[in-house]
């Protein structure tokens, strides 16, 4: 009897849950909404349930978790994501293992997406590939030969605190000047509140960037200085084969891309330049949830 992964994409607005071979193919998928507003307790509930469905159709192997950070991914812990309101030290691996009679493994949702791109999408064939999502954050992933590196305390890839100018602006959790501050969906969408009155998110600003508008050209231009110096600082750490960018910014990408990869390239050591594919990621929204799936795959290397 053939078995089956399941994977868990744990989001502020969706939940997102799928079936899934060892090689990553998506056999079936439930998307809801989250409604974390009812609190963790109603959500878990839900989620054992939609397993429970699942379960009784599918042989089911392992269950893997992508979630919001901050966690511990060795206890299994979500410890206070900002996105998921009293989320404090909830044991989500252990409360699933209990309910469902599984092993289950849980990991930063940026690590999930990190794996699937890595292996499946954009970065299929590639030996070393870094994975960023710039959306509302900034996070990454490093996947080595198919396997994620987690570091020796599970934080390897938390790139959205990477500080890429000393005098950027001051953030209560995260540094000064930290590259998420700088180069994150939120800052673009709150500099076009500020500067343009807009009163929606960042593809908005890109729009008018890409429409002729000088003052939002001015806030994509910092913005995308700031994330290439990121992706600069990637590249002299680890020097991947390919990185792959995700995210709701990148939803804007045929203006984008073009403009930081020029970036990209003034800051790189002159024998660098141009050797490292900069990709989009393929995968969209199927990305965390299928990379949930196959954490329940990966040896522990830290």
């Amino acid at each position: 009897m053939k078995k089956y992964l399941l994977g868990i994409d744990l989001g502020g607005t969706n939940l997102r849950l799928a079936v899934v071979t060892t090689e990553g193919q998506m056999i079936e998928e439930i998307n809801v909404k989250t409604e974390s507003d009812k609190g963790p307790e109603y959500v878990i509930n839900q989620m054992i349930e939609h397993c429970r469905e699942i379960l009784r159709k599918w042989t089911i192997e392992a269950i893997g978790i992508g979630s919001p950070g901050p966690l511990d991914v060795e206890q299994g812990l979500i410890l206070s994501p900002p996105n998921l309101p009293d989320w404090d030290q909830i044991p989500l691996a252990s409360i699933l293992e209990k309910a469902l009679q599984r092993k289950v493994v849980l990991d930063n949702d940026a690590n999930a997406a990190a794996l699937a791109e890595a292996t499946i999408g954009a970065g299929k064939g590639k030996e070393s590939v870094f994975y960023m999502t710039v959306s509302t954050g900034i996070g990454g992933g490093f996947v080595f030969r198919k396997q994620l590196l987690q570091g020796a305390h599970f934080c390897a890839g938390e790139i959205g605190n990477l500080i890429v100018d000393r005098d950027g602006p001051p953030h209560h959790t995260l540094n000064i000047g930290a590259l998420e501050t700088l180069a994150s969906g939120t800052v673009v969408k709150q500099q076009g509140i500020e500067r343009l009155g807009i009163t929606g998110h960042a593809g908005e600003v890109f729009a008018m960037a890409m429409n002729g508008d000088k003052d939002a050209k001015v806030i994509v231009d910092q913005m995308l200085a700031s994330l290439a110096k990121g992706i600069a600082n990637i590249v002299h750490t680890v020097d991947p084969h390919m990185i792959v960018l995700g995210g709701g910014v990148m939803q804007s990408k045929d203006y984008i891309m073009p403009l930081l990869l020029e970036k990209v390239n003034g800051y790189l050591y002159p024998q660098l330049r141009n050797k490292v594919q900069i990709e989009c990621a393929s995968l969209g929204t199927k990305a965390g949830v299928i990379g949930a799936a196959l954490l329940t795959q990966q040896a522990s290397i830290q």
